[in-house]
């Protein structure tokens, strides 16, 4: 039986079976009224996958730095954990990169898609392959699982806890300084800046982001701005 996990205050664990997905419940659990500080969460043998509850008090669009604050509160979870060797990379879209192989990913959803709206709630999930379930794992050489990458003995309980509290801690800098504080380490993080990338419909260099996370892009002559929360799921 695997051990519960513990949380920070202001933070409250809820479990799933199965192959049940914390995301979905996470965005149950929202809509209904669920105080934000809820962590859904279902660890696996072959997997760890969470979902955190937000009750945002600003627009959606400041609201989406929830999702690199996760990330970084991620990165640096897995960065106390795991051997020093291994490098943690995050993309713009919420994509995870160990060791520059994908390695799961962040993912958001919010009650609604207008930009300019305080939503009622915004839920931010996370997913991480501990072990390669495919026949050939060799397949997919872009493509990795923790275990895979020198991690092997990496608690997944605890990887939970430390993803919790450095998100706490990021949320906190956040509230305090603004997104300058996420941003600068955030950046950092994200390493195709400078390439060629396809976002939004538009195809150009990735230049970097504006103060709220927005991707820029230069075709030719002209800069786009792809907002973040472009990224969103649907909602239920």
């Amino acid at each position: 039986m695997t051990e519960a996990p513990t949380f920070p205050p202001l933070m409250r664990g809820e479990a799933v079976a199965g192959r049940a997905d914390p995301f979905e419940r996470a965005l149950a659990l929202a809509a209904l009224g669920c105080d934000g500080g809820t962590v859904v969460h279902n660890v696996q043998a072959d997997r760890l996958r969470a979902a955190i509850v937000f009750a945002p008090e600003v627009a959606l669009e400041d609201a989406m730095a929830m999702l690199p604050v996760c990330g970084v509160g991620f990165q640096n979870a897995l960065g106390a954990l795991a051997p020093p060797e291994v490098a943690v990379h995050l993309t713009w879209a919420g994509g995870i990169r160990v060791n520059g192989a994908g390695c799961g990913f962040l993912r958001a959803a919010a009650s609604t898609r207008d930009p300019a709206e305080v939503p009622d709630w915004l839920v931010v999930g996370l997913e991480v392959p501990l072990l390669q379930t495919e026949a050939e794992p060799g397949r997919r050489p872009d493509m990795t699982a923790l275990y895979d990458e020198g991690c092997a003995e990496v608690d997944p309980v605890r990887l939970l806890e430390s993803w919790a509290r450095h998100t706490l801690v990021w949320i906190n800098r956040w509230s305090d300084e603004g997104n300058a504080a996420v941003h600068d380490v955030w950046i950092g993080l994200v390493p195709n800046v400078g390439e060629e990338v396809q976002q939004g419909g538009r195809r150009g260099v990735f230049l970097g982001v504006d103060e709220r996370f927005g991707m820029l892009i230069r075709q030719g002559a002209e800069t786009h701005l792809v907002p973040l929360s472009t990224v969103l799921e649907e909602g239920p």
